[in-house]
């Protein structure tokens, strides 16, 4: 019977342990009330001291011994510039540099370069600072253009405003996109950041990432690339233009590329009416999935473009899920979309999206 009973507590104590390290829970579908989607990922991402052995180690060695440095443009901080700050973090760097950025705008061309991982812009959400710059491609070519180019891997960004300064395109000379923000290395978050710009606002260029509670405006393709990205609870604000708009350009050509961009709780707004494509058919096979999003009239009844390409109707997937508003009406969509069952976007609506159990942490207080 003692035998016994020290088994049974054992595995009781067992079973307390995995409880009390679980991972972010990669398989729990994100909930259509958009009201719980904050208890949702409180319940899902958690706490790094509650998640021993399953996050990436390199990642839980850096968050060990954070470090924060303090740019400030009055001189009260460790630096006045961004980019000062930035070459002060060593090449190879293995733990958390928290650089924390006062008010003000910051008027600098800034890279984050691979080597420098580990790296968090914190800024405060009640006086949130501007990081400002006018690159164009004419000048630096597309993706270089970008005002913040963060190349490294574990990047997080929070409560920041990331502005590409040129003036809006006119149609009249090449190379007029500008870029706010290209992020280009793997496993990185954006929390309550704005990205400013016309003609390609935010360069999604490679890698796995999480935008929430954000702030995207743009005219054409002003989210493009090849990142797998999970947008929550996002603003996409469509600034309108007579020769019509498009929101994502996702650049996939084959099955064997494990990429997309995924809406979910997301608002489609702006101004315009009627002249907003979710999305054109870029390169042959994109994937663009919008769930449970609000959709204004400035949504084109068609929804998506085939760019010209009638074969890409059937290479494309653009898909919908329970989206509402003026803008989400299927009757008229075009071939290539697709209203999706429950099990077809239940790949698109979860963390396991962006395999957010190994490296999806809260941003810094």
């Amino acid at each position: 019977m003692g035998t016994c009973i020290a088994a049974i507590q054992c595995a009781i104590t067992a079973i307390l342990l995995v409880s009390t390290t679980v991972s972010s829970d990669d398989k729990s579908p994100i909930p259509a009330d958009p009201s719980s989607l904050n208890k949702w990922f409180q319940d899902n991402v958690r706490p790094l001291a509650n998640r021993k052995g399953t996050i990436d180690p390199a990642l839980k060695a850096a968050e060990a011994k954070p470090r924060t440095i303090k740019v400030r443009k009055d001189g009260s901080g460790e630096f006045k510039t961004l980019k000062d700050a930035i070459n002060s973090i060593p090449t190879g760097n293995k733990e958390r540099v928290i650089v924390h950025i006062g008010p003000g705008e910051y008027i600098e061309k800034l890279k984050i370069e691979r080597g420098k991982p580990f790296v968090t812009f914190l800024g405060s959400p009640s006086n949130m600072p501007t990081l400002s710059f006018d690159g164009t491609a004419r000048k630096y070519g597309t993706v270089y253009s970008a005002t913040l180019e963060a190349e490294a891997d574990y990047f997080v960004a929070a409560n920041i405003i990331i502005k590409n300064s040129a003036p809006r395109p006119k149609g009249q000379l090449k190379g007029e996109q500008a870029v706010a923000l290209r992020i280009s290395g793997d496993k990185s978050a954006f929390y309550n950041c704005r990205f400013i710009g016309f003609q390609d606002t935010l360069c999604d260029d490679k890698g796995r990432h999480l935008f929430k509670d954000c702030y995207i405006e743009g005219t054409v393709d002003y989210i493009f690339g090849s990142g797998k990205s999970l947008y929550l609870g996002t603003e996409l604000h469509v600034i309108g233009d007579e020769k019509g708009n498009f929101i994502t350009a996702h650049a996939r050509n084959n099955e064997a590329e494990n990429t997309g961009f995924s809406f979910v709780h997301c608002k489609v707004d702006g101004t315009g009416t009627k002249r907003a494509y979710l999305g054109r058919a870029w390169q042959q096979r994109p994937r663009v999935v919008f769930s449970y999003t609000t959709m204004s009239s400035v949504v084109n009844p068609e929804g998506w473009s085939n760019n010209f390409h009638p074969e890409r109707d059937h290479t494309a997937l653009f898909g919908e899920y329970k989206c509402k508003g003026e803008g989400a009406n299927p009757a008229a969509r075009a071939k290539a979309s697709k209203q999706l069952t429950p099990g077809q976007v239940a790949p698109f609506i979860s963390l396991g999206f962006i395999e957010g159990s190994k490296w999806l942490l809260h941003p810094p207080n």
